[in-house]
């Protein structure tokens, strides 16, 4: 049971640390306190990598492991600063969440 809480408390701050970073890098990346309208690459694929790995992740070993690196990518595009980086985060769960149906991967 405490491998369980310890676990979670590792996603948590895997979470939390890839939103700092990612606001942080979207405020040196992004200077214009508007949206624009258009999708980052590179956020986009670290939004796709970083969604797949966190979904699908009982497809491969290291389970913990990778659902940790998954829950960093997801939560680097998704705290960039506001306006930036929603299109890419509903993408990325979007295939995520199209790939788990297609593959028909074990729950949580």
């Amino acid at each position: 049971m405490i491998i369980l809480y310890g676990i979670y408390l590792v996603y948590t701050v895997s979470f939390i640390a890839g939103s700092v970073t990612g606001l942080l890098l979207s405020y040196r990346k992004y200077r214009e306190p508007f949206v624009e309208e258009k999708i980052d690459p590179l956020a986009l694929i670290v939004a796709l990598v970083g969604w797949v790995v966190l979904v699908n992740a009982a497809l491969a070993p290291f389970t913990p492991l990778l659902r940790t690196g998954g829950f960093f990518m997801v939560a680097l595009v998704a705290g960039m600063r506001p306006g930036y980086g929603r299109y890419e985060t509903v993408l990325g769960a979007a295939v995520a969440f199209i790939i788990w149906l297609l593959a028909g991967t074990p729950g949580w």
